[in-house]
């Protein structure tokens, strides 16, 4: 035991000198200030302060790190760095570099990072960060600049998860959930921004370089609220230089952060309204008062599928004929039903969720294509606009195009699986190659005569955005998300209205419908979950004029997917001044009750939503206004409703 602890001892002693090497410099704050704005910033001690409107903002110590693979953490402040004060292009700045990361036993890590914190010309505070030096694989992600810790009386933290969420200050209920990690374009981040506020300063954080970003949020039941960014690797490796603007504002809200993100886009020509895509692609008019109608036409669930129950075969194979749901039509038109959308999910030959990319011929047992031909004839006289359920992400094993060769590939070469879905094993296809499968399979919907006029591409406005390491088509987020896009305009050169899940901000340019946007809820799919915070329309107020949201109808109270089990679905409806869902067999007084949405849809359509507030401290009464000084009311627990 003695020889043990002498050669530990003599081990220690032997790694003194690389211990050494990661002693920090000594530390230097620096200040520098504009407007209203004051920094004062130590880059060795990672600590920095905002004064604002007599306000001061904090970081949190302790919170800047490099995480690697394997989950340990290199600390910023264990590093030695070197930096200096600029002015250039009207910003001054303070730029630093990271080098010698030394981890456990005194391994020492080869890559650098550089930071800036500036303030820039329009007062905008500025965070850039950049990793050189580093392969593929060495860093998983890299959190800075650190939360700023926020522990105000007054005001709150507002996040972008699904519509958007509010945590107010000193908030008594437990918020503590993401649905995955944070990430910026899923459902935790439909918009590239998170900001908080008090009773006199607040801020908008804006990721200028949103494509690998994430955010992680700390809330303690009635103190802090924390946020923090992160950015992740891309492909592996950090090297390019990543933005993050915070925006200080004198009596900021989440209205105000909606104002000046919208302000944003417009002035990076990338805010694209309703009315605009109506004028490259008519069709898109014809959302304008319309209800939307979703059915399905065929299901068959494969044995290895999360859905599939073998004791209840009738459960796995079914279908409605396209004749079927054409006579359903014809009866909803005859009640009054007028100018509504179809969403026809299941039509392709295994039926819903099965052999994507390659789902044709459609289903021979529901009529087949001149069946489904027929139905798209049927809809077009009625005044109704014919559109289908497509998919060009998950790429099924059994679908005649499928190889691993073209799937998405990870670092390590391997090839991602699932099996959740009703079509069984699936990989994803690298999205690279998913606007040529949209070409040729929109080509064979004109060679079989069937007239699509809306098309719904599943999960790319929800589904985190894709790597692929294939060296045949490597592919990073970003080229991910451009990718996605020429599929929609694909759609729209077509004159086919392009629609996709959820409402996440890069893919809205692109698309005039989603399936759905509702709130960030504890349990998505319960009707009677709670609500994580309070639900605010923050997605309405940047985009309401540039797309179309359909809500459920349900009833007062009833809760729903994305809707907390004390609201009611309809009332959010008229909030957001968005468009209905029907059954092809509504029910008359749900029919009457949605012509009130459709009504007001169609008048505010092109109308931005500037104002949303709550009337009441519970939350329950809340007041929403146009542009054109339309006001909409309502009361939860009234099931009650004022339009002026």
């Amino acid at each position: 035991m003695k020889l043990r602890v002498f050669a530990l001892a003599m081990t220690l002693c032997a790694m003194l000198p690389l211990l050494g090497a990661c002693q920090k410099e000594e530390s230097m704050e620096y200040t520098f200030s504009r407007g209203e704005l004051s920094v004062a910033y130590d880059p060795q001690a990672m600590s920095l302060c905002v004064d604002h409107n007599g306000a001061r903002w904090s970081w949190c110590p302790k919170a800047c790190y490099i995480e690697l693979p394997g989950g340990k953490k290199l600390a910023f402040e264990k590093a030695q760095c070197a930096s200096e004060q600029i002015e250039t292009d009207g910003r001054v700045a303070v730029r630093s570099r990271y080098h010698g990361f030394v981890g456990a036993w005194g391994k020492k890590y080869p890559f650098e990072i550089t930071t800036l914190v500036g303030i820039d010309e329009d007062g905008t505070l500025r965070f850039e960060i950049q990793g050189e030096g580093d392969e593929p694989g060495d860093i998983k992600e890299v959190r800075w600049p650190a939360a700023f810790d926020y522990d105000e009386p007054e005001g709150g933290t507002v996040l972008p998860m699904m519509q958007g969420v509010l945590i107010p200050a000193r908030w008594d209920k437990k918020v503590d959930k993401q649905y995955n990690g944070g990430k910026i374009y899923d459902r935790d981040g439909y918009l590239p921004l998170f900001g908080q506020y008090g009773a006199n300063s607040g801020y908008c954080a804006i990721f200028d370089t949103p494509y690998d970003a994430r955010y992680a949020y700390e809330h303690t039941t009635g103190g802090p609220t924390r946020v923090q960014p992160i950015w992740r690797a891309s492909l592996g490796q950090v090297g390019y230089r990543r933005t993050l603007l915070y925006t200080f504002q004198n009596g900021c809200d989440y209205n105000a952060m909606a104002r000046h993100y919208r302000g944003y886009l417009e002035g990076r020509g990338q805010l694209v309204k309703l009315k605009e895509k109506i004028e490259r692609n008519p069709t898109i008019a014809r959302l304008l008062g319309a209800p939307i109608v979703h059915v399905d036409t065929a299901v068959h669930i494969h044995p290895a599928s999360h859905y599939y129950t073998p004791d209840e075969p009738e459960k796995n194979d079914y279908y409605t004929s396209f004749a079927t749901r054409a006579e359903q039509l014809q009866a909803l038109h005859a009640r009054g039903v007028e100018g509504a959308y179809l969403h026809l999910d299941g039509w392709g030959n295994h039926g819903y969720d099965n052999l994507h990319p390659d789902p044709f011929p459609p289903h021979e047992a529901a009529g087949g294509a001149q069946g489904m031909a027929e139905l798209s004839r049927v809809c077009r006289g009625l005044g109704y606009t014919f559109g289908i359920h497509d998919q060009y992400r998950d790429f099924y094993h059994d679908a005649a195009s499928y190889s691993d060769d073209r799937a998405t590939q990870n670092l390590d070469g391997s090839v991602p699986y699932n099996d959740y879905w009703y079509g069984g094993p699936h990989s994803v296809l690298c999205a690279q190659l998913a606007p040529e499968c949209v070409r040729r399979n929109y080509g064979e919907f004109e060679r079989l005569g069937i007239v699509v006029e809306g098309s719904y591409l599943d999960v790319f406005s929800v589904v985190e955005l894709d790597e692929c390491f294939n060296p045949s088509h490597r592919m990073t987020r970003e080229q991910c998300a451009q990718a996605r896009l020429e599929c929609f305009q694909e759609l729209n050169a077509r004159g086919i209205i392009p629609s996709s899940e959820e409402a996440t901000d890069v893919m809205l340019p692109a698309i005039a419908l989603c399936h759905h946007a509702p709130f960030a809820t504890r349990n998505l799919g319960a009707n009677d979950s709670e609500a994580l915070g309070v639900p605010i329309p923050l997605t309405s107020l940047v985009y309401h004029d540039c797309f179309v949201i359909p809500w459920g109808i349900g009833a007062p109270k009833g809760g729903g997917w994305g809707i907390p089990g004390s609201d009611w679905n309809f009332l959010y409806a008229l909030l957001t001044a968005g468009t209905v869902y029907y059954g092809i067999e509504e029910a008359d007084e749900n029919i009457a009750l949605g012509r009130t949405a459709l009504e007001l849809q169609k008048k505010l359509a092109f109308t931005e939503m500037v104002r949303h507030e709550f009337l009441d401290g519970g939350y329950r009464r809340q007041r929403s206004t146009f542009a054109d000084g339309t006001t909409v009311t309502i009361d939860m627990d009234q099931a009650s409703w004022e339009i002026k």
